[in-house]
């Protein structure tokens, strides 16, 4: 075990220093322009090489079950000190941020997006109970513990939380990172982009914030700002909105759509 955390700290130094090199990257589509940062080369990359046809040799130590059950684990300490610069970016914007306050704590009913739209699209594809994990948010930390404490992971409603969360985890920060730039391009304010980048997900904020920035580098203060801002209300306030509003609705749909199914 001690030998196979070596290798992979060894594979997560030689991974940024790949990323990096790499450098900011933009692809031109017509008149939308998709940036893609380092990050989104490291997930690649990593998301390659953890392929099973090439988990041989020297990548199958690295793709250990017990490296990745460490990763899964301990990924929350990993984002702790950007959570704390997140509150770093709030502070020198904070009047500017009060004055559109409203506009933060209305935005959090976009949380219930999964629920509304994303429910009745998982029971068409032939889902049931796994819809109910799978559709209660975007799948993270606060899902997973409502679900697991209800539910338990063992459920359907678990294997549906949790299928979201690895699916989250390997493309919610490639997806953040393309997708932000895109809506840039087709007209969307900044502001509004930054404040939608976030939704309670660390990596997923910063893949769209910091594509925001590489694009428009002087309103970095405020782009930063409003993301951190947007991703500590939505922290302390999506716990609530799922709690009272999501999973009561949800219930609803459930039973009104799906018949007999208790």
């Amino acid at each position: 075990m001690k030998r196979n955390f070596v290798y992979l700290l060894v594979f997560a130094l030689l991974v940024i220093s790949a990323a990096e090199w790499i450098g900011f990257q933009t692809i031109s589509i017509g008149s939308i322009t998709i940036s893609l940062l380092p990050l989104v080369f490291a997930i690649l990359i990593t998301m390659v090489l953890g392929m099973k046809f090439l988990r041989f040799g020297f990548m199958k130590k690295i793709y250990s079950k017990e490296n990745v059950g460490f990763a899964s684990k301990y990924l929350i300490f990993i984002m702790l000190p950007l959570m704390a610069r997140y509150g770093a970016d709030v502070a020198p914007e904070i009047k500017e941020i009060l004055h559109v306050g409203w506009v933060f704590v209305i935005q959090e009913l976009g949380n219930l997006g999964t629920v509304l739209i994303g429910l009745p699209i998982a029971l068409w594809l032939g889902l049931r109970r796994e819809a109910i994990g799978a559709t209660l948010g975007i799948g993270r930390e606060g899902e997973l513990a409502y679900i697991s404490e209800k539910y338990t992971l063992e459920s359907k409603e678990g294997r549906g939380v949790l299928s979201l969360y690895i699916i989250g985890t390997l493309f919610g920060a490639l997806f953040f990172s393309i997708f932000a730039p895109i809506l840039l391009d087709l007209g969307f304010r900044p502001e509004a982009l930054a404040m939608a980048a976030g939704v309670g997900s660390s990596s997923m904020m910063t893949g769209a914030s910091s594509t925001l920035v590489a694009r428009l580098p002087e309103m970095e203060n405020t782009i930063l700002s409003y993301a951190a801002a947007s991703q500590l209300l939505t922290s302390f306030l999506g716990t609530f909105t799922m709690i009272f509003l999501a999973a009561p609705l949800q219930q609803f749909m459930y039973k009104l759509i799906v018949r007999g199914d208790r």
